[in-house]
């Protein structure tokens, strides 16, 4: 897969440093997380892809029936795409570790490539993700750090399914962190900090 699949956009960094992916939510596109990606890593350098589905003109990584109804053939034919896009881009840069970091849709393709192939990232950040269908884990999560945040009156993302979702990667062996807010789908300023001391803990490979 080429490191041209998507539209992106990215920002240098530290050569030999982390690599952060970021990966917006529908309606969004490529510049929507590039500030914070660099707010949540100064040193990264960051790929931020734009989704290749048009819902009604919204940018999406992969295509819906209705709300939390996914067309899960499209769902497999992106997550193929987006590891052969990752994979790529991890190939030429050879960076100290790969990071991602997704919100709302960008957080569901995350988690599906995480599924997909555990060994990719070393640590994402899944904001508010949505998995309302049991995935299956293609190997083990052990060794990979999750954070998840979301809300607890989140209309979109209701919380039960976010517990199953934790359950889930904990059974596949990641090591799982869950924040939480009191409000719904938006992202709120602890989720951010949650997510600096993530990222920032996230040993360099070899170090």
């Amino acid at each position: 897969m080429s490191k041209d699949a998507y539209i992106y956009k990215a920002l240098p960094g530290s050569p030999d440093g982390s690599l952060l992916f970021v990966f917006h939510g529908t309606g969004a596109d490529e510049s929507q997380l590039l500030s914070l990606g660099r707010d949540l890593g100064p040193q990264a350098t960051i790929v931020s892809p734009r989704g290749d589905v048009s819902e009604h003109g919204a940018a999406r990584f992969f295509r819906r029936t209705g709300e939390g109804v996914y067309d899960m053939g499209d769902l497999a034919r992106a997550t193929d795409k987006m590891v052969g896009f990752v994979k790529a881009h991890v190939e030429a840069a050879k960076p100290s570790s790969v990071l991602g970091l997704g919100y709302s849709n960008g957080a569901n393709i995350l988690a599906s490539v995480v599924f997909a192939t555990p060994s990719l990232f070393d640590a994402a950040v899944l904001m508010h993700p949505l998995i309302p269908f049991e995935p299956q884990i293609e190997g083990s999560l052990a060794g990979r750090r999750i954070l998840v945040t979301a809300g607890r009156r989140d209309p979109i993302c209701p919380p039960n399914l976010t517990s199953r979702l934790e359950a889930y990667l904990r059974a596949g062996g990641a090591d799982v962190t869950v924040e939480w807010h009191d409000g719904g789908h938006e992202v709120k300023s602890n989720e951010i900090e949650a997510a600096r001391r993530f990222l920032s803990a996230t040993p360099i490979e070899g170090a």
